[in-house]
């Protein structure tokens, strides 16, 4: 069978409907060789979180999805949602397009968010030439959205290369603006109600990607999936609508630039005490529901992944998160994974919507007090660590003995 090498291949790669699928390599297609990743992140971006900046940490994240789909004229394409960054597989098409886009995605976060942000395009022939692969797989959470899971530690090596400086995308000129249509942040962050939201990220460890580790993602999705929905941090019926503006600003000044900016910002506080009052007053129209809208938002939302290794935002409650923990720091102590794990009070969510009169609108889920990115420094700092254990172990054998010239 041949492999796809259009701009379609996202559409050809078959849909499973349960997560445990993320476990199992028939559900995942190679991308295309002449296929690229493009990636960003934000750099620091724990110490923006400490400052009080999650929302636009978030914010910049879920604009690097906007600002690329935006630019390739829609389309179905394979991305994932890091919480301080993205990634977006794109066509060879699309290349100088997407270029555009994150070059201006990164003055825009730059100017209007006070956040560096990284950016990068690199090719599959080069992920390929390091014997390493990005195998894509489909998963859909609702009958109208699905979101990319990826494997072959392509992804990981990708973002290594953007973090040493390697196929960067400089930021565009001064006030050079993406296009971020259907970027929103309108949800107050949404508390847990088992226990805390947890942000877990798991990665293949010193033992690489073999059956243990696939048994331990499928441990890991057992246990979370005996709480309440799986332990998905939004309630059934969405989150609740509530005249919070702060998200407002953020969005403002994602989509327009000087005097208008004000203006757009008051249109945007004025949709969301609409939605508020159509609500509290259970009222709908004859093209939006909002009891719908809110049900779509809760099975649509992107709460769990795989990206070269297990991401998710669970709401639990202490029985299972330390069941959770036992079983991570027993993988870890023998060399199947490495993880890191953050607790907090709630969940916040960022938004992807063309119209909220479709039903596809995409929702992007993170811990409301780091997430994702708390969690990756602490995985980062036990692989540094690890790193200076093993400097260490190997320095005498190196050193030349007293004496020596």
């Amino acid at each position: 069978m041949l492999k796809p090498t259009n701009d379609d291949f996202f559409g050809s790669v078959p849909v499973f409907k349960r997560f445990e699928g993320v476990t199992d390599s028939s559900n995942y297609r190679p991308l295309p060789d002449n296929w690229c990743l493009a990636l960003a992140d934000i750099v620091s971006s724990t110490g923006a979180i400490a400052a009080g900046h999650y929302k636009s940490v978030n914010m910049a994240g879920a604009g690097v999805i906007s600002a690329v789909i935006n630019a390739l004229g829609k389309g179905d394409y394979p991305f994932a949602f890091g919480g301080d960054g993205a990634l977006v597989a794109i066509p060879s098409s699309g290349i100088e397009p997407v270029r555009e886009a994150l070059a201006a995605v990164r003055t825009w976060v730059m100017e209007e968010l006070q956040l560096d942000l990284r950016t990068a395009v690199v090719p599959m022939a080069a992920i390929r030439n390091e014997g390493l692969d990005v195998r894509v797989a489909r998963f859909s959470p609702s009958d109208f959205v699905s979101y990319a899971m990826f494997s072959g530690g392509g992804t990981s090596w990708a973002e290594a290369q953007m973090k040493a400086g390697k196929y960067v995308v400089d930021p565009a000129p001064p006030e050079t603006r993406p296009d971020l249509t259907g970027l929103s942040c309108r949800w107050n962050p949404i508390d847990a109600r088992n226990g805390e939201i947890v942000s877990i990220i798991a990665v293949p460890g010193t033992a690489g990607n073999g059956p243990e580790f696939q048994r331990l993602v499928t441990d890991i999705i057992a246990i979370s999936m005996e709480q309440a929905r799986d332990g998905h941090p939004v309630p059934v019926e969405g989150p609740t609508p509530a005249l919070d503006f702060e998200g407002a600003d953020v969005e403002a000044r994602a989509q327009t630039v000087g005097k208008m900016r004000f203006f757009r910002r008051l249109f945007i506080i004025a949709q969301i005490g609409l939605v508020y009052l159509l609500d509290k007053l259970g009222i709908h129209t004859a093209t939006f529901d909002v009891s719908i809208y809110r049900r779509d938002l809760a099975a649509n939302s992107d709460f769990r992944k795989f990206d070269d290794g297990l991401k998710m935002t669970i709401d639990v409650d202490g029985d299972h998160l330390s069941r959770i923990e036992k079983r991570l720091e027993e993988a870890e102590r023998q060399g199947i994974c490495r993880f890191g794990l953050h607790r907090q009070a709630s969940a916040l969510m960022t938004c992807f919507v063309a119209t909220p009169l479709s039903r596809d609108h995409m929702h992007f889920i993170d811990g409301a007090d780091g997430g994702y990115a708390v969690a990756a420094s602490r995985l980062k700092s036990k692989l540094n660590s690890t790193m200076d254990s093993i400097t260490e172990a190997i320095t005498p054998a190196v050193l030349p003995s007293a004496g020596s010239p």
